[in-house]
């Protein structure tokens, strides 16, 4: 499901690097400790959850970030 991003997250992620063209993908942590990793957020505002999030207060969003694994 689609959630639109409070205004202060949005202006966070504003000043963020994109992941791609008009997308970031954030790491969300609510407010009863829960963490959902690797989300697309478009334009800054739209995030994109499991329904189980929907209705859950958003505590911290923090870019994902990938881990490489060395070629081989």
């Amino acid at each position: 499901m689609r959630r639109r991003l409070p205004s202060e997250w949005s202006r966070l992620l504003t000043g963020l690097p994109e992941s791609g063209m008009g997308y970031q993908r954030v790491d969300i942590r609510f407010a009863d400790g829960s963490v959902q990793r690797d989300c697309p957020v478009f334009n800054a505002e739209e995030l994109e959850l499991p329904d189980r999030f929907a209705t859950k207060e958003i505590a911290d969003v923090k870019l994902h970030r990938t881990a490489w694994s060395p070629r081989t």
